[in-house]
């Protein structure tokens, strides 16, 4: 398999892993039982959705 010639720079390695983050995600309070929770997803605590019971949790 071919080597490298040169070193690619440190500039260059850096557009390369630019990519390479990790994000933390964002969460939202719920507004039924102030839990967090992301945002757009049903709330894991209470169930409901735009103020709507859309799973039941027994």
């Amino acid at each position: 398999m071919p080597n490298p010639k040169r070193k690619h720079s440190r500039a260059r390695q850096a557009k390369r892993r630019t990519h390479d983050v990790l994000t933390v995600p964002t969460f939202a309070k719920c507004p039924r039982c102030n839990q967090p929770r992301l945002p757009h997803r049903i709330c894991g605590n209470c169930g409901y959705y735009d103020g709507r019971l859309v799973v039941k949790y027994s």
